[in-house]
């Protein structure tokens, strides 16, 4: 039996089928679960998709909605250039296909925010198109059978397992195989061939699978390029009235937080308390501070709070009720000061 048999024959039988975003080839549906899976686990994105397709049931539903209500309902999620490039990509969708998604691969990578492996995901999922994806779980596995050494930190070795992927699918009955393979091939590296502790005993390909036979299917995938991790401190204004409202700014257009409303940061203690009237400097209260994680960099966070009877003007920021600012797209850990008593 052939890797790609073998894959869609356990996929049926064994693979996942209870997915929100399963047993449906609306290609609007598989590429908002697709964009929100990068970099998150299935169980956080349940609960997000669901609401997703609640508010914005079709892509013309979602390109004509504002960014701040995308960003508002995406709050939480992380990676918040994936709802700006979703958002684009609705919209591009809309104006350059009449709200129809482009059934080739090669055209949906021409979409905002869509890659070769995410283009690849929804051409073969929703249209059998014949290509092979090449997410995180996908390298695992395809390294893994294949024993395939080289250093995936290199384009071309990158490069060289695209090929081999795409010499890996199905053969037979290609169109119905397609979206079966497809879907089994990242089920098997979500559920069996996972990073640590794999269950090479339950995987279909085990028999013929280099990793098991060399018994060191953690040596798999090679990358040996790591990130450098930076850091960061951040003096944060808390500042709030009983009634709810918050002073909130709107992040700049791009770097971290891009065009989310935050609560307004500083370099430092003294940056905060210049930025603060005269006034009101006596009333700051230092908090705890604590460390909230990025994909590159660690964000040393301190809360200083403000209460004041009512708003006032500060030169800075905006005050916004408390019936308001909930509804907006705030960084995660500024909706947990804001929610945190």
């Amino acid at each position: 039996m052939t890797f790609a048999d073998a894959v869609v024959a356990w996929q049926l039988a064994h693979g996942r089928h209870d997915l929100p975003w399963q047993n449906t080839q609306d290609p609007y549906a598989v590429w908002l679960s697709e964009i929100m899976l990068q970099q998150t686990q299935v169980s956080t994105v349940r609960s997000y998709f669901m609401r997703f397709m609640q508010r914005f049931p079709t892509v013309a539903d979602l390109a004509a909605a504002e960014l701040d209500d995308v960003l508002g309902l995406w709050s939480g999620l992380g990676y918040y250039s994936r709802a700006r490039n979703m958002h684009k990509a609705a919209q591009a969708v809309v104006a350059l296909h009449g709200g129809v998604f482009p059934r080739s691969a090669e055209t949906l990578q021409t979409l905002p925010g869509i890659g070769r492996s995410t283009a690849a995901a929804v051409a073969s999922l929703c249209f059998g198109e014949p290509i092979a994806i090449l997410d995180g779980n996908v390298k695992r596995v395809l390294t893994r059978f294949l024993g395939f050494k080289e250093d995936l930190a290199s384009t071309r070795h990158e490069r060289t397992l695209w090929g081999l992927a795409q010499d890996m699918l199905p053969q037979r009955q290609v169109a119905q195989a397609m979206p079966r393979y497809t879907q089994g091939v990242m089920d098997l590296g979500a559920t069996l061939c996972t990073p640590k502790q794999p269950r090479c005993a339950q995987c279909p390909l085990q028999i013929q699978c280099v990793a098991a036979a060399e018994g060191a299917p953690q040596n798999y995938p090679v990358k040996t390029r790591k990130l450098k991790r930076s850091a960061e401190s951040w003096w944060v204004l808390l500042a709030h009235t009983p009634q709810g409202e918050v002073l909130l700014e709107q992040r700049p257009s791009s770097g971290i937080w891009a065009g989310l409303f935050a609560l307004p940061m500083f370099g430092s203690l003294d940056q905060l308390h210049q930025a603060v009237p005269a006034r009101w400097r006596g009333a700051l209260q230092e908090e705890g501070v604590f460390k909230h994680v990025l994909t590159h960099k660690d964000l040393h966070l301190h809360p200083v709070r403000l209460t004041l009877t009512t708003t006032s003007k500060m030169g800075l920021g905006q005050w916004l009720a408390g019936d308001v600012w909930p509804t907006l797209g705030l960084p995660a850990p500024v909706r947990k000061l804001l929610t945190t008593p």
